[in-house]
């Protein structure tokens, strides 16, 4: 179905707004995030949502303002004041007054032509702006209207306020925003009546008007009704395109696997240790799943050494003894060859052909592994996203397993389930996410938890200390490097930099190899994967001591004799992340250590941080109070905050309409498959307004 036609005017380029240019142009694109080498239109002006609102209605009267308060005056100019030449110090003032008094307007390095014509001597002028006093004397330095007596009504008394880009002005966002509202169409409602009518919200035409062009104050507010309409109506177009997504692939019916049990005895049998509580739920979820006669679509969500790749591994047993292949995709090839270590091992002792294919393989060995696979001899493929390649051939792929979801997107899932006809999808995650960000990024797919740590993991000691304390801690790391461990150092930078002030791998590789000589080995970005390849797998056989990186060890490397993990300027990671970065030592069965090492002038944010990881281990907790964290005060910030993509939704204040619009998607979805009639309508404009059209072929027809 093409794009409703009433939608069409939103689509026009940004450059048909008289005012913007080419350049301007190319840095809305960029600034906006439109799909690459595509145009901004006007929906996503519409779309970029303001940060706040400047009330300019106050009119106090000079002799009654206010130090530091927006006001907007009638003045009578009287003098104009050019400063001396030669003195840039000094700004041009402009004397003027009101019934109550005088004030001085004050421009520095201001052009005397253009003050002189913009308030001429004798007229009357409304100015607004931000009141200062000097000597006792209100100033208005470099107000920000100023209109003839007879325009008032062209000063913008609620003025919302954008987040900007150099390059950006907010005259010229201001004028692509009121344009956009003019081309913006009365659409069909998607939204029930009873639901519209509960909360008070306008209609979406009036919820954008509310917000880019508001009368009063509580109009445009973050918590209000207009706003909150949006923040649903984005939440439900992302979970009707989950929904849709999922339709697609449990659609044709899976296969009701027939399962003996064999082959997973023996994995349990080659473990050497007994599966948690967890693992043994998640098993049988998953086997349960492959029993019925629905395709599989489920999340494996575990904190870091929770035991994910043990229940993928029984998980592609089941379906070798149903007599299909299954696929594991890892984000990088460190990961892929890691898995495949850990699953090859295990796997031969109970009689399955594993294999790893990955991009930098010889090509005669890649063609030899392709040719088993394709003959089915191979039971288990472990690879990154080589796997996805059309010269990819399974016999009969029967189950996909994907580690690291995030990295992967929708489309991914879809082209990973059309390998194998009836595949089923198991994906893991080492993320621990809150529900919002489940529903989010997964809303499509069933959740087995992990909370537990295998049996015989220690706990992780962790500490805080300032970079000053740095000759204590090469001293403690001296004296444990010589008894045989083995350290991470993490920096967050890969090279110095002229702006921030911080060490980078680069340089602490240097300083301490002076130390430990060549025991210091270098990981980090920009390395090629081979070269990075190299380097880890000598820390695993423990040819390195110390193992300096930036976060490209973020995800997955495991080596239980690594005890210790160092992370430097340890304040300017996320919550998260400093979480993963510590899972990776803790890993065998001796006692370790994380030192989180911070600069001086630390942030309240960044002292909450740094307080939470040393208090808790649990990985759901840090990731609820990482989502806490990061909304607060940071709300033009959602893209950073975890929140995939949302432009109008903010965590904090609109967490509750997710499930609301959760549960609408499904009841809508179940009631009207085929997005018939003008309900169907209505919610394929949705769609399309908030850019989610891929789920448009998805609909089922009829």
């Amino acid at each position: 179905m093409a794009r409703p036609d009433i939608l069409n005017p939103l689509f026009a380029a940004v450059s048909t707004v008289k005012g913007v240019g080419p350049q301007l142009s190319k840095l809305m694109a960029s600034f906006f995030g439109a799909p690459e080498n595509q145009d901004a239109v006007l929906l996503d002006v519409l779309m970029h949502m303001p940060s706040g609102i400047i009330d300019r209605r106050q009119q106090p009267g000079v002799q009654f303002a206010q130090p530091g308060a927006i006001s907007t005056f009638l003045l009578h100019i009287d003098r104009h004041i050019p400063p001396p030449r030669n003195n840039k110090r000094v700004p041009y003032r402009i004397e003027a007054h009101d019934e109550s008094g005088e004030i001085v307007i004050s421009y520095f390095a201001g052009r005397a032509s253009w003050l002189e014509k913009t308030l001429p001597v004798g007229d009357k002028k409304y100015v607004s702006g931000l009141v200062t006093f000097y000597h006792g004397i209100p100033q208005l330095n470099h107000p920000d209207y100023i209109v003839d007596e007879d325009k008032f009504d062209d000063l913008p008394l609620v003025e919302p306020v954008y987040p900007l880009t150099s390059g950006l002005t907010s005259k010229k966002l201001q004028l692509a925003t009121q344009h956009a509202l003019s081309k913006l169409p009365d659409v069909p409602e998607w939204i029930g009546h009873s639901r519209l009518d509960l909360n008070g919200w306008p209609s979406f035409k009036t919820a954008m008007h509310q917000t880019h062009d508001p009368q009063t104050p509580a109009e445009a507010k973050i918590e209000g009704a207009a706003r909150a309409r949006m923040a649903y109506d984005e939440y439900f177009a992302g979970q009707l395109t989950l929904q849709l997504v999922r339709a697609t692939m449990t659609r044709e019916s899976g296969v009701q696997r027939l399962l003996t049990g064999k082959s997973t005895q023996k994995v349990r049998e080659a473990l050497p240790f007994k599966l948690t509580g967890g693992q043994e739920a998640a098993v049988t979820d998953i086997e349960n799943d492959l029993r019925s006669n629905r395709k599989m679509a489920r999340l494996v969500q575990g904190d870091v050494g929770s035991g994910k790749t043990v229940v993928a591994l029984m998980a592609m047993a089941a379906m070798a003894e149903a007599g299909h292949q299954s696929a594991l995709m890892a984000p990088t090839e460190i990961l892929a060859t890691q898995h495949y270590s850990t699953i090859a091992e295990i796997g031969e002792k109970a009689g399955l052909q594993v294999a790893l294919l990955t991009g930098k393989m010889p090509a005669g060995e890649r063609r030899a592994i392709q040719a088993r696979i394709e003959s089915g001899e191979i039971d288990i493929v472990v690879g990154t996203h080589a796997l996805f390649q059309s010269s990819v051939v399974f016999k009969s792929l029967g189950l996909t397993v994907v580690d690291e979801q995030h990295r992967f997107g929708v489309h991914q899932r879809l082209a990973l389930s059309e390998k194998g006809r009836k595949t089923e999808l198991l994906v893991m995650t080492a993320t621990p996410i809150p529900r919002t960000l489940v529903l989010t990024h997964f809303g499509d797919m069933d959740v087995s938890l992990l909370k537990e740590k295998p049996a015989g993991r220690q706990p992780i000691d962790t500490a805080i200390l300032s970079s000053n304390e740095y000759e204590r801690v090469i001293a403690r790391l001296k004296a444990k490097v010589a008894e045989g461990a083995q350290a991470f150092w993490v920096c967050p930078l890969v090279e110095e930099s002229e702006n921030l002030n911080l060490v980078s791998a680069e340089d602490r590789h240097k300083a301490l190899s002076q130390v430990f000589g060549d025991r210091v080995g270098l990981v980090h970005g920009r390395m090629k994967a081979d070269e990075k390849q190299e380097v880890m797998e000598r820390f695993q056989r423990n040819e390195l001591s110390i193992l300096v990186a930036t976060t490209v060890i973020e995800v997955g490397v495991d080596v239980p004799n690594a005890t210790i993990m160092i992370i430097e300027h340890a304040e300017r990671f996320g919550l998260s992340q400093l979480h993963q970065l510590r899972g990776r030592v803790g890993r065998g069965d001796k006692r370790s250590a994380c030192l989180l090492l911070h600069g001086d002038k630390l942030t309240e944010m960044a002292q909450a941080r740094l307080k939470t990881i040393r208090a808790t281990e649990d990985g759901f907790e840090i990731a609820e109070r990482d989502l806490e964290l990061r909304g607060q005060g940071d709300l033009l910030g959602t893209r950073q905050s975890g929140m995939p993509g949302f432009r109008i939704a903010i965590p904090d204040y609109h967490k509750d309409l997710l499930e609301i619009a959760h549960d609408d998607a499904v009841d809508l979805l179940e009631r009207n498959p085929g997005l018939q009639g003008a309900e169907g309508e209505a919610a394929r404009t949705l769609l399309y307004l908030f850019r989610k059209d891929l789920a448009i072929p998805l609909i089922r027809a009829g």
